[in-house]
């Protein structure tokens, strides 16, 4: 579909909600995003401009449909979350050839280098707490949306790696780590699954809005805040800024529990970060694998496979004297 036929049926998907005389300006594909497109246009109707995004993707069984993002960020914005506004989402690909989500454009900064230089230390402690509180808010979200579904974590990365018939001494000592000091079951939340810095709009200082929700599903609240602490979301920072290159860990899970979220037990997060590390592992892997396949020839995905022997040395680091 080329963008001239994409502008037109978008148009005639927005003028039921719009009006009847609006059009679609300006549309272009933003950078980013592995798994779904993204577009910035305008609609225009009469003398008024309205600055929009567009997902789109084809559907899969890995990630949630357009219409499960929709309800579950409407749930997480009653509960206290800032998320974008939706206009209009569908499962359906007969309107653009893809399912689709439409929502409000949200001004601010998504590039986490950016975000970083432009922070002082109060800057840093600010948003620091306002992913918290966001967090905190999503996992008081309610989590009964249509298509939600559980997911054992370590069962699935431990499933995918084996799938792709390749694995690491490291990775599989650390699955059988994992195994053996399993802590108990916490209770279900909404979890975001993709929770971290990248994924976030920032403004100035301040969190404009939480993005890329097709990893949504129903988990442990340790899976988000682990997340958010490994060593890929620092982007650089030093180990004492641990929590998104923004904070402590102890900072963050502070701010997390007076926000109103749940109590964190720390020998349960630190169990969550192993496997969070590990996971980053394992998609590293997997990137490499679909360039070495051929099924997507790429320098990005080869760079991003070469990391794997990084996330190999993280996962030692935080198993250092480990029974």
């Amino acid at each position: 579909m080329t963008a001239e036929t994409l502008a037109a049926d978008l148009a005639d998907v927005l003028r039921p909600l719009l009006g009847p005389q609006t059009d679609v300006d300006n549309l272009r594909a933003l950078t980013g995003g592995a798994s779904r497109t993204t577009w910035a246009f305008d609609a225009v109707t009469g003398s008024q401009r309205r600055a929009l995004i567009l997902r789109t993707g084809p559907p899969d069984d890995v990630h949630a449909g357009m219409e499960l993002e929709a309800a579950v960020q409407a749930a997480a914005a009653e509960a206290g979350a800032p998320v974008p506004d939706i206009l209009v989402a569908s499962d359906s690909v007969e309107a653009l050839g893809n399912p689709f989500l439409v929502c409000g454009e949200i001004a601010g900064e998504t590039i986490v280098r950016r975000i970083q230089r432009q922070l002082d230390d109060d800057g840093r402690a600010k948003l620091l707490r306002q992913c918290a509180q966001a967090l905190a808010a999503i996992h008081r979200a309610a989590a009964d949306a249509p298509g939600l579904t559980e997911q054992d974590q370590m069962a699935e990365w431990h499933q995918r790696l084996d799938e792709m018939g390749d694995t690491t001494a490291t990775f599989e000592w650390a699955f059988r780590w994992l195994a053996a000091h399993r802590p108990p079951p916490s209770p279900l939340r909404l979890v975001h699954g993709d929770f971290r810095m990248g994924n976030l709009i920032v403004d100035g200082s301040d969190l404009a809005a939480v993005l890329d929700w097709e990893l949504v599903h129903i988990g442990e609240i340790y899976e988000d805040l682990a997340w958010f602490c490994i060593r890929a979301w620092r982007f650089g920072a030093p180990s004492s800024m641990a929590a998104g290159g923004l904070g402590s860990i102890d900072e963050f899970v502070a701010a997390y529990e007076q926000a109103g979220g749940a109590t964190v037990d720390r020998a349960t997060l630190r169990w969550w970060l192993v496997l969070a590390t590990l996971r980053w592992g394992v998609i590293c892997r997997f990137q490499a694998e679909r360039h070495l396949s051929g099924q997507t020839r790429s320098v990005e995905l080869a760079a991003i496979g070469r990391r794997v022997c990084e996330t190999e040395w993280d996962v030692l680091d935080l198993l250092e004297g480990a029974s």
